[in-house]
This record gives structure tokens, sequence and C-alpha cells, in this order.
């Protein structure tokens, strides 16, 4: 009975971190009514790229990653979406095709809701659709600062950013690995490079110290040096 009362989303926590917080209670018991809540699966496909999206997610638990895939094949990640975060808003509000697939880092459980709800409160609500437009300019932000990153920053550089990045949005487990594990070639997706050559900077930091790792488990032991590292000292 407590987990259906938390699961409604004028009770929900969740929306606090999303646009959603701009809608009155009736308003999200109207989503609540319609929306469907799904759990997923650890490298399930939650929407691929160039699918047409009817509704958006809202992520309650676990990690996705959001990736394009270039005309080589090669999958360039762009985002790591964690809890609270809605996916497929710009597709849906713009009616085109998803320009990102978005895929399960591990078992997730999210909402579905459908695009009349998403449609009909921009429509009628100018706070929910300021809401909407911060998130979006947000993400805009976001994807300016990966660009640059990927045309003025090293391979080292990038790859010692993101440890420090997983780190500080996803803390440690009780032996001060990172509590958020990403294969090497995720690793290497997010900063944009090889596998390669993110398996010989990774085994670099491990040589000065800066790092351990157990298997995928990766352990920060030196912060300041990555930190100097990063912002090219």
């Amino acid at each position: 009975m407590n987990h259906h009362k938390e699961s409604r989303c004028e009770n929900c926590v969740i929306r606090q971190l999303n646009s959603l917080k701009a809608l009155s209670k009736e308003q999200l018991k109207e989503i609540s009514d319609s929306k469907v809540t799904k759990s997923i699966k650890k490298g399930e496909v939650i929407f691929a790229e160039g699918e047409r999206l009817h509704g958006v997610f809202c992520v309650r638990n676990g990690v996705s990653k959001l990736s394009k895939t270039s005309e080589n094949g090669k999958d360039q990640i762009v985002k790591i979406a964690t809890k609270g975060e809605v996916l497929g808003q710009r597709s849906v509000i713009t009616e085109e095709s998803a320009n990102l697939s978005a895929v399960a880092l591990n078992d997730m459980e999210m909402c579905y809701i459908p695009k009349t709800h998403l449609i009909n409160n921009i429509n009628r609500n100018p706070k929910f659709t300021k809401a909407v437009l911060i998130q979006m300019a947000d993400d805009l932000k976001f994807a300016d600062d990966v660009i640059v990153n990927m045309a003025q920053k090293s391979v080292k550089q990038r790859i010692a950013e993101t440890l420090m990045y997983l780190e500080k949005n996803f803390g440690i487990d009780q032996e001060g690995y990172i509590s958020m594990t990403l294969t090497r070639e995720d690793i290497a997706n997010v900063v944009g490079t090889a596998k390669e050559a993110c398996i010989r900077t990774l085994t670099s930091f491990k040589k000065e110290e800066w790092i351990i790792t157990d298997g995928k488990r990766i352990k920060i032991t030196d912060k300041n040096a990555l930190l100097k590292l990063s912002k090219g000292f």
C-alpha cells in the first residue's frame, strides 16, 4: 500500500528533481492515472535512435546511458542519466524521431508518461513550460561542454574528468570503489576515444598510483592528481 502511494506522481519525491515539480497536485493526479511503471533490466534498450516516441520516461531508480551512433557504427555516450531525469522530452515536444538511444546500465524502474500529458500541460501551464525550457537549456549547455571538452582536452584529461564525475555523482562503495561500474568500452565511448586508448590511459594512471582497479571497478586514490590533469596543469 505504501509503495503504491509513493508511486503516485503527486506523492513522489522524484518529481522535485525535474520539470514535473511545476505541476499542480490535480495535474499530477491526471498523469498518475494513465502512467505506467516499468522495470527495465540491465542492458535493455529503453528506446532506440530513430524511434518515434509517444511518451517520456521518468527515472525512479537506476542509471542509463544516452548515446548516438556515428556513421562508422561507433557509439558516443552523450550523457549518463540518473534518478529524476526525464528521457525523450525533446523528441516528444518537437515530434521528431529520437536523436539518441537510451540503454539501461543497471536494473531500473521508470514511469512511462503518455505524450498527451506533456503537451497539454505545456499548453495550459506557463510555469511548467518554463521548467521544461530550463531543463532543455541545461541539456544543451551540457552538450556544449561535451563538445568543447572533446575538441580542447586530451584523452587523459577527459578520462580523469570522467572518473571524478562518476565518483562525485554516484559515490563510492564500502571498499572505496566508484559505485557506478562502467566497462572500459563505455568509458571510451563517454570520452570519445578507442577502447585500447582508454585501457592504456587507465594503466598509466595505475602506474602513477592515482587509481586502483579490481576488474571493472575503479578506486580513485589521488584525486588531486586527477584534478590537476583534468585542468591541464
